[in-house]
């Protein structure tokens, strides 16, 4: 993906809360758009290959967890991880994190993954379909900035985490706006 590009139109199939349902288990379905996530926002949207993956649940999401005041700082209205996992994962593993400020967005069929051209096979590691580790600013569904690591390939041998990385983007938001200041 590019600077300028269009994010693809698809639907996610979530799980929210509910507590007009009773039981253990108060959640249902709800289907929810690119437009609904992206429309008339900035955001970061940061994806990695697995929920509760050690790089994921170490650095990548708690860094953009913990520095969320600073990207608002800079403009971002909202901050997403998204995963080729099913609602019920992300949300487990949202919990798990104790996530406050990163909401989730559960893409377990892939195909925005496969549409923004990022979904490769991991069958080496036993994950099958997954996400390339990538982070994007968007704005208004825009792509305004694409963080993508190096050596994009199916079964890929390395797991590369930098580019992606919290500070990096936070970096490029703090040269825009120091360049834009000038």
């Amino acid at each position: 993906m590019q600077p300028g590009a269009q994010l693809p139109q698809v639907t996610f199939k979530t799980r929210v809360r509910d507590d007009s349902i009773d039981g253990p288990n108060p959640f249902r379905w709800q289907d929810k758009t690119t437009a609904d996530y992206f429309a008339g926002k900035r955001v970061v949207l940061f994806s990695l290959p697995g929920a509760f993956t050690p790089t994921c649940s170490t650095y990548q999401l708690p860094g953009f967890e913990n520095g969320f005041a600073d990207f608002a700082a800079h403009g971002i209205d909202a901050i997403y991880c998204m995963s080729v996992n099913d609602s019920f994962v992300m949300n487990k593993w949202a919990e798990a994190q104790k996530l406050e400020n990163v909401s989730v967005i559960p893409d377990g069929s892939g195909e925005f993954t496969r549409r923004v051209g990022m979904l490769v096979r991991k069958d080496n590691l036993g994950f099958g379909l997954r996400s390339w580790r990538y982070a994007a600013i968007i704005n208004d569904g825009v792509i305004e900035a694409w963080f993508e690591e190096p050596g994009l390939e199916d079964n890929h041998g390395d797991d590369p985490y930098g580019v992606s990385s919290p500070e990096t983007v936070l970096g490029w938001l703090q040269d825009e706006a120091r360049s834009t200041a000038a």
